[in-house]
């Protein structure tokens, strides 16, 4: 255990973006219903896990010829945040495919956490992002399938 300002700063880099859904919601709202109760629990487990895990861990050291692939993948996220937004908020933003990748929203923070173990080194930061994997990736296409 220990505090890691990059593990905080890897888990801001990626959460951030989502609260701007609080101010811009996607418009038409977002189905309910139609995610089974245990998966959108596991997601909402392993988005707490990849919230607080990077920050509140230290891995053995920091890998940085990791760092270059956290940046692109946390850019990447960034800039479909980026069009959600310049796209009126639409849910095809938030759900449809980029760069031949169906749900590139569900897939770019997995990705991006778990290229952020290897970065810095911690193998819990891993775990944390299969937990996300296990959840975010099956919801969000449920939640794509359904608009």
């Amino acid at each position: 255990m220990g505090f890691s300002v990059l593990g905080l700063a890897l888990s801001l880099a990626i959460f951030a973006p989502s609260l701007s859904l609080i101010w811009f919601p996607p418009r038409p709202a977002l189905p309910t219903g139609a995610v089974p109760r245990p998966l959108t629990v596991l997601e909402r487990a392993g988005q707490a896990l990849c919230v607080t895990v990077p920050a509140i861990t230290v891995g053995a050291s920091v890998g940085w010829w990791w760092f270059p692939l956290v940046a692109v993948l946390v850019l990447a996220y960034w800039a479909l945040w980026v069009r959600f937004l310049v796209t009126g908020r639409r849910l095809e933003a938030l759900f449809g495919p980029a760069w031949g990748v169906p749900v590139p929203m569900a897939l770019l923070p997995v990705a991006a956490f778990l290229a952020g173990a290897a970065w810095l080194e911690n193998p819990w930061v891993a775990i944390a992002a299969a937990v996300l994997a296990a959840g975010h990736i099956p919801s969000s296409l449920i939640t794509a399938r359904a608009r």
